[in-house]
């Protein structure tokens, strides 16, 4: 679960981690009083987005006096913003955050992420911080610094002052990155996090470290224990069908193809994807319907894919190991019938009753294609979204 800006930033004040004073707002006149409470002469208006590239998107104003902050507030509110990291149709603006300005010396990059190869939190940071980052650690990744935190002995101050010192930083501001990379690795493990960035980590003209920006990724199988952080979810800013699916305990993620997977394990789910893209097919999502699916949840993921206009036709690969066979078929039966799916059909089981399964399929009545192993499934699937196209 990504938050905003402002939500990642609450979380840095509550850590002791620097801030710039900030208020998120909804409308023009909410911005101007938040500008007018900060004070100063220099606001920065932030459009409040779950993606990245947000200045070069032109979700990123600076304003020099409060007329310009109301309107720069008013000519963001309301409109989608599309910048390189969201989709083509970009993200909703609902909300932007007012920010006070500051006065950057330098820009740096600091984020923690959890690094699965090496089974820990891993510090990056990189002294070539700012809106070009992506293309740094394409182009030059030896700038990008790297210090793994240990699982039971965390981060040690050794590490902390080298990161520091390799970016660069003097004395007080590295005794300053020490104490935030600190409370970095505290948030991370407190509060469940997969992912914190910051970028810019900023040095300012009073010489002192200050998160500019704040993006952090909560980790969604262990939100049951971060009740606090899961309401300030907004779903606004995802995918329509991957907020349903989860509603109904299903594990779906939006894809770019037009063959939709209806699949029972997340191994079994990404086999099916590879085969459809062997085939010469493209999938339209990765959805698991888990083990012990039930007529309920095949049918409510058939409702799902069925919504995705990109779909031309529908692969269903079930392995009946704690469910059988013939009564998952009774099951899609049920839901391609109350669903009313008009789309090609594909159906591949395998394991328990997988005899009495395939013979329901076929006597259905409902044009349901079915496939003998996966390989002639996904050959099916590709040739009937084809076929649909033309």
């Amino acid at each position: 679960m990504d938050l905003h800006e402002y939500q990642s930033k609450t979380l840095f004040a509550e850590y002791g981690i620097p801030v710039p004073d900030g208020h998120v707002v909804s409308t023009s006149g909410e911005a101007r009083e938040a500008a007018t409470t900060l004070g100063g002469e220099l606001w920065v208006i932030k459009a409040q987005v779950h993606a990245g590239g947000r200045g070069k998107a032109g979700g990123i104003k600076l304003a020099r006096s409060i007329e310009e902050v109301a309107d720069y507030a008013d000519s963001l509110l309301g409109t989608r913003l599309i910048t390189h990291q969201s989709t083509t149709a970009g993200l909703p603006i609902g909300m932007v955050y007012v920010e006070a300005g500051s006065i950057i010396e330098r820009e740096l990059y600091l984020s923690l992420l959890v690094d699965r190869a090496q089974e820990a939190v891993v510090v990056m940071a990189s002294a070539a911080g700012g809106m070009n980052i992506e293309e740094v650690a394409s182009a030059t990744p030896e700038k990008i610094l790297a210090e793994v935190v240990d699982p039971l002995a965390g981060l040690n101050s050794a590490q902390a002052r080298k990161i520091g010192r390799d970016l660069g930083l003097i004395d007080n501001q590295i005794d300053e990155l020490e104490e935030i990379l600190f409370k970095l690795v505290r948030l991370m493990l407190e509060c469940d996090a997969s992912l914190i960035e910051i970028n810019p980590l900023i040095v300012n003209s009073e010489g002192h470290i200050i998160a500019l920006d704040g993006k952090i990724n909560i980790e969604d199988n262990a939100l049951f224990r971060q009740e606090r952080l899961e309401m300030w979810r907004d779903e606004a800013q995802e995918n329509s069908s991957e907020t349903e699916a989860r509603k109904h305990s299903l594990s779906y993620v939006s894809l770019d193809g037009n063959i939709a997977c209806l699949v029972n394990g997340a191994g079994l789910a990404m086999a099916t994807m590879d085969l459809i893209k062997l085939h010469g097919g493209e999938p339209a999502n990765f959805l698991d319907v888990g083990g012990g699916a039930t007529v309920e949840q095949v049918t409510n993921a058939f409702k799902i894919i069925s919504a995705n206009t990109n779909v031309e036709a529908i692969l269903v690969n079930i392995f009946g190991g704690i469910v059988r066979c013939d009564l998952i078929a009774e099951g899609i039966i049920a839901a391609v019938r109350d669903v009313g799916v008009t789309l090609p059909v594909v159906v591949r089981l395998e394991g328990t009753n997988v005899g009495e399964g395939r013979e329901l399929i076929v006597k259905s009545g409902l044009g349901i294609e079915p496939a003998k192993d996966l390989t002639e499934a996904a050959q099916k699937a590709v040739k009937l979204a084809t076929r649909s196209r033309t």
